[in-house]
């Protein structure tokens, strides 16, 4: 069996092309708690983009929250821009289902109604469940159900990958 090999920076430097063919004057970046809210942060400092990157959770929203609870740890939405009439950039690591992406929009509409959301993320693994497609993903992979993708990022800020076995 091989072993699925992601090098995250690389795929950032990526992502990062793609955001700036995406990125209007109008638009506010947002980014999915944790692995997005990273992103964001860090696109807002590399593109030098104006104001502050916001942070939108899917915890409250999650189809299967009765199962997990309350994350400890998960920071709360910060939406530091009204949402309502924003264009709203959103970002992700890894997308999957879309269930995190239909939560967190959920999410998005409880702070108002933004005049459009575009998403963009690093890794697109398929396999999806509900009709939800990125704008743009800096790589499509292919990994067996029970494995999971996980974006980490060290004390220097740099991204990597790590798959592992599935936790239910």
């Amino acid at each position: 069996m091989s072993t699925l090999t992601l090098d995250a920076e690389a795929l950032y430097a990526e992502l990062r092309a793609g955001v700036r063919g995406l990125w209007r004057p109008e638009m506010s970046l947002l980014g999915i708690w944790s692995g997005g809210a990273w992103l964001a942060e860090r696109l807002q400092a590399d593109l030098q983009l104006p104001g502050k990157p916001g942070v939108i959770s899917s915890t409250l929203h999650r189809d299967d929250f009765g199962e997990r609870g309350l994350a400890s740890g998960v920071d709360p939405t910060k939406i530091p821009f009204a949402v309502d009439g924003a264009h709203i950039l959103l970002l992700d690591d890894v997308l999957y289902t879309g269930r995190t992406i239909r939560a967190v929009l959920n999410e998005l509409f409880d702070f108002g109604r933004p005049a459009s959301v575009t998403l963009a993320v690093l890794v697109d693994r398929g396999s999806r469940e509900l009709p939800i497609q990125p704008a743009f993903a800096a790589a499509k992979v292919v990994l067996p159900a029970e494995q999971r993708l996980s974006l980490a990022r060290a004390d220097d800020g740099r991204f990597a990958f790590s798959v592992r076995a599935k936790q239910d």
